[in-house]
Parts: structure tokens; sequence; C-alpha cells
């Protein structure tokens, strides 16, 4: 290689050099190579909001299930009212086969105030003598007489549910006669538990008697 050609090589490199470093300032250093495009995301839909708890079913005291009967007794203004439209019972002609019945007096369809200020003083009532009861304090005569009220409700709620299907058997709609029948067997049911009931109340009274004696030997109050 001549002396010439070795002097021109090095001035070429390093005008490439300053070429290439004039470039990268004036690009900023940026490559010049734009990537690609992000896709866009879709947004991951939200939950569906929680469903509202269900309210708890209130508990029931003994003796306080709701009849069968009375779900497809509508209330009217009297409670001699007949049954929800398209029904064959008529409720003022039972009560005149059974007007003495302890249904009318407690469980039979109304709006009359009085009558239900009635039931619900007679139910409070009840509820006492039976809360005594559960705990031992009640007496033999008020033991005795809540179960003969127990089943004097049931015998009379029975009596009216048999006629209604003496009456109307033949006319009632299957759901009908189906909840007439399932009164009569809850009915049946608890007839069948007064006596048990009875003597485990009284036997309950007895050990909580035995229970007082023993405090009072004690010297300690009842």
């Amino acid at each position: 290689m001549s002396s010439t050609a070795r002097w021109k090589l090095p001035l070429a490199i390093g005008l490439v050099a300053v070429v290439v470093a004039v470039l990268f300032a004036v690009l900023g250093g940026k490559p010049t190579v734009e990537p690609p495009p992000r896709e866009a995301t879709t947004p991951a839909p939200a939950p569906p909001p929680a469903a509202p708890a269900r309210p708890a079913a209130p508990a029931l005291s003994a003796g306080s299930q709701a009849d069968p009967l009375d779900r497809f007794l509508m209330t009217q203004p009297d409670e001699a009212a007949a049954a929800p439209a398209g029904s064959p019972v008529k409720l003022e002609e039972l009560r005149a086969k059974l007007p003495d019945n302890l249904y009318w007096e407690l469980d039979a369809p109304t709006t009359d105030p009085q009558v239900l200020e009635k039931r619900a003083e007679a139910k409070r009532k009840w509820n006492e003598v039976f809360g005594k009861i559960q705990s031992g304090d009640a007496t033999e005569e008020e033991i005795h007489r809540y179960y003969d009220y127990r089943r004097k409700r049931s015998e009379d709620n029975l009596a009216i549910a048999n006629l209604m299907i003496s009456e109307y058997g033949d006319k009632l709609r299957e759901e009908e006669r189906g909840l007439i029948d399932l009164s009569i067997r809850m009915h049946q049911d608890r007839l069948k538990e007064v006596p048990r009931q009875t003597a485990d109340a009284l036997e309950r009274k007895a050990l909580q008697d035995k229970r007082r004696e023993e405090w009072i030997r004690n010297g300690k109050k009842p």
C-alpha cells in the first residue's frame, strides 16, 4: 500500500465516525424503529353484586306453627267471609253448622280490631303460662288448663277442616284439598303430643318443687 493510501484510510474512518456521532446527537439517541403499539386490554368485568342475605325465619314457640288451613282463607271485613275467589268454601255456612267452635274466636279470618286485640291478649296470656311451664314454676292447675286449651283448639280446628272436606270435598281444587289435609295431619299430631307434653310439664314441676324444698332446708331463698 502506498503512503498516500495509508494516510487517506484513517481519515475516511474518522469522517464516518464523526457523521455517526452527529446523527446520534440529532436523533437524541432514540432508535429509529418505533416499537409496535401495545394492544388495548379489555378490563375484566366487575363481579356481580352479592345477593342480599335472606332474613332468618323467626323462631316459633311450642304450638305456634301456622295452620296450613289459613294459607288459602282470605281475610275479609268480617270473620264470616268466604274463602278466596273461585273456592267453594263458605265460612258463614260452616259457622252455622259449628257456631260454638273455638275456631271462630281464635283463628277465623277477620279484620275486626276488637277481635284482633282480644286474640293478641289471649296469646300473650297463654305465652306467659307456657313460659312458667317451661321453667317449672307453673301450678298443676295451670299446666292442665294450658294443655286442655291446646287440645280443645286442635280438636275444634280438626272439626272445621273435616267439615270442609265433607261439605265441599268434591268441589275443592287440588291445592285447597292438599292444605286442608295438611292441617288435619298437623292437628292430629298435636293431639297425640298433648299427653306426653302434659306429663313432661308435671315432671318438670315436681323436680322444681323438690329443688325448692332443698333450698329452703338449706336456708336459701327459693
